[in-house]
């Protein structure tokens, strides 16, 4: 299918021929019919990306600074890997549609396939011939309501969250200022409101404009003055500012517009740096608009699909949506009338090329005359310009940043492989990720590379959820499996996968790297002439993880089933034992702030100190390990010091996680060069060691791990 993008590095931007997306759960698949154009947020996305890496950090200092903390914590190499990945990935345009449902996602109630919908969301409502939307974001397109009225329902859905706020009453005066789409939208809602609306651009065609949709005065200039006779000398009741500029002018001069007790709302993207006299000498409100509504920036509204209680959360996103569509139906709003070019989406290049002219344009559509429906696949063979090379034939599920930075420079200092197949949840990076990287089938379809017949080897590195599925998709196909942690989020999952693992002839890994560590493995060897048992600390300097990140979701599993796995892998590798028992203890209100305890097979204990809490310029990882006579520590895989008989002996070298040594076991044991890098009772037994913590942390009891009399018994005879 068609759809627009844009390298978010080198700002090229192209109509794509890539992959159709899925419906997956809570989502609906949508055949788009016409798509808006928003020239002020799209130009805005055009612009950054055209710009320098400087300019991108300049305009974006949070981003720099989140940079920085994760290269204190992680080391400059893996981060700037991961950022580059990150900005080397085409980005989607749009996100406001009108369109046809054609498939139903599980969990999605009250569409049906045939329903004309209107959809919102960047990154989802893109510039594409289908779409995968989430529900909350998609609602019923009213009747006598045409495609190219309803492809606005995101901008009447900002516009109409700023009036909300600016709580207008019957017969307020309100001045709007910006005259672009969302102001003249402003324009329109507010005279459906019942209000007196003076709108002010400096563009007087925008002006001439406002009057001819309703506004009683529209000006180019004077605002000051006419403020004062709109309002009678007393100043507006409201301002709601659309205009978009870095300048803090428009703020200010709502300020001076204002009447005492005023309401101000800041819709478009202004400078807010206020002069504070006018504000406090008329005790003046001020709003920021939250874009379409409640729920926007909530994953669990937006992706999840929980929708909030209507008596608590009247206007949420959809039900903005909704009222606004409702208000074209009934003549008060009228969108079309902003529209000033068309396009077809094969000739989208050329709107984009008009909009960087500066010719005169206000509100551009995209038409999907050519659209296939279901018969735009969700795979494609791409023509190769050079032969597949002979031997494993490696496929991935999921190609995020870790898979791009880590797994696949590693796959590809590996000999005798080839890249078959990659399936992503979009098929923008799927496209993406074939052209840069050579793979010969894109998709977005997971079963073309578990149960392919090209693919020999399967990588999976999607969200953790979705794990043990593919695992067991591709081991009951007899694929060679590497699975980027957790394994899986539950003990039933672990049960199914196991199941898969012991009735397959392939191999089964887990990226569980560290144990593959050159200096850990250097620990293990100086360890090893130590009788007895071992006592093992493993302090690790997480770092915070907003809520609401994937990672704490439902998704994600939470951090002690998404990392801590890695520490007690670590200490399983150190001293040569499975684990039996956990007990663990949390700061209070946090479960990423930890102290876990867990006792070996062979008598060994581990300690693992893991916290959210922590200063990012003190190292991530911190191993110590007690034997007898001997003292092993290892400072973030880069220094290690082996104190036996009183002298210390240092290492130093540049940081490894064993990532590399362990991709490349892998693939050895695939092609029969080996066993499986980490046996499968091991995987097993750090699995559940992870569920184990978290009942603990439920619990505050000593948790007995499922198997552990096995796995003592098994420690025992060998």
């Amino acid at each position: 299918m068609k759809q627009v993008q844009q390298n978010y590095l080198s700002g090229d931007l192209k109509v794509a021929e890539v992959p159709a997306p899925r419906a997956g759960v809570g989502t609906v698949l949508v055949l788009t019919r016409v798509s808006l154009i928003s020239s002020g947020t799209e130009k805005q996305l055009i612009n950054l990306a055209k710009a320098s890496l400087a300019g991108k950090a300049m305009a974006r200092p949070d981003l720099v600074r989140r940079v920085i903390r994760n290269a204190r914590r992680d080391g400059l190499q893996p981060t700037f890997e991961k950022v580059f990945a990150k900005l080397d990935t085409p980005i989607p345009l749009g996100y406001s549609l009108a369109g046809e449902v054609v498939e139903i996602g599980h969990g999605v109630s009250g569409l049906a396939v045939g329903d004309r919908v209107a959809c919102a969301g960047a990154g989802m409502a893109n510039h594409a011939e289908i779409n995968a939307v989430p529900k909350n974001l998609t609602v019923r397109i009213p009747d006598g309501v045409g495609d190219e009225d309803a492809s606005f329902v995101t901008l009447g859905a900002i516009a109409l969250q700023g009036v909300r706020q600016a709580a207008p009453t019957l017969g307020e005066g309100i001045v709007v200022m910006g005259l672009g789409l969302i102001g003249l939208l402003t324009v329109q809602l507010l005279k459906a409101n019942g209000c007196r609306v003076l709108g002010f651009d400096p563009n007087p065609e925008r002006v001439a404009l406002a009057r001819a949709l309703g506004a009683d005065t529209a000006i180019s200039d004077g605002l000051r003055e006419a403020a004062l006779g709109f309002s009678a000398g007393y100043g507006a009741d409201g301002v709601i500012v659309t205009a978009s500029t870095k300048s803090s002018e428009p703020l200010n001069l709502a300020a001076e517009i204002s009447r005492t007790k005023g309401r101000i709302v800041v819709v478009g993207l202004v400078g807010m740096t206020i002069d504070r006299e006018p504000f406090y000498k008329r005790e003046l409100e001020l709003k920021l608009s939250m874009s379409y509504g409640p729920g926007r920036h909530d994953p669990a509204y937006e992706l999840a699909g929980n929708d909030y209680p209507l008596p608590y959360v009247r206007w949420t996103e959809q039900r903005n949506m909704f009222a606004f569509l409702g208000l074209i139906a009934d003549g008060r709003v009228t969108p079309s009338r902003l529209v000033t070019h068309r396009f077809p989406i094969h000739a989208a290049e050329q709107a984009y090329a008009a909009m960087e002219r500066g010719d005169a344009h206000l509100a551009m559509l995209l038409s999907y005359p050519g659209s296939k429906a279901r018969n735009e696949p969700s795979v494609i063979t791409r023509p190769l310009k050079r032969p597949v090379r002979s031997g494993l034939r490696i496929g991935f599920v999921g190609f995020g940043n870790y898979a791009k930075g880590v797994l696949l420079p590693a796959v590809k200092k590996c000999s005798g492989v080839s890249l078959a197949a990659v399936a992503t949840s979009t098929g923008i990076s799927a496209g993406h990720a074939g052209s840069k990287h050579g793979f010969h089938t894109v998709g977005t379809d997971p079963a073309a590379i578990t149960r392919g017949e090209d693919v020999d080897a399967v990588f999976i590195a999607t969200r953790h959820n979705s794990h043990a599925r593919y695992v067991i998709d591709a081991l009951n196909a007899g694929k060679h499996v590497f699975c980027e942690k957790p394994l899986a989020m539950d003990d039933e999952q672990l049960d199914a996968v196991l199941a898969a693992a012991r009735a397959s002839t392939a191999v089964l890994t887990v990226g569980f790297n560290r144990r593959m560590a050159p200096l850990l493995l250097q620990a293990k060897a100086a360890l090893s002439p130590c009788s007895g048992p071992v006592v093992m600390l493993y302090r690790v300097n997480a770092g915070a993880i907003p809520g609401d990140s994937w990672i704490q979701r439902e998704e994600g599993g939470g951090r002690i089933v998404g990392e801590v796995c890695h520490f007690i892998d670590a200490m399983v590798a150190l001293n040569g034992s499975l684990p039996l028992e956990v007990s663990a203890v949390a700061a209070r209100g946090l479960d990423d702030a930890v102290s876990i305890l867990i006792r070996f097979a062979n008598g060994s204990t581990g300690a693992i100190v893991y916290s959210s809490l922590g200063d990012p310029a003190v190292s991530k990882e911190q191993i110590e390990v007690f034997a007898a006579g001997c003292v092993v520590q290892i400072d973030d895989f880069f220094r290690m010091i082996v104190t036996k008989a009183g002298r210390q002996t240092v290492t130093k070298a540049s940081q490894d996680k064993g990532q590399v040594s362990l991709v490349k076991a892998f693939l050895d044991a695939a092609k029969g060069k080996g066993a499986a890098p980490i046996p499968l009772v091991e995987l097993e037994a750090v699995t559940r060691a992870t569920f184990a913590i978290q009942d603990a942390l439920r619990t505050g009891a000593v948790v007995v791990l499922s198997g552990a009399d096995a796995a003592a018994e098994a420690v025992e005879h060998a």
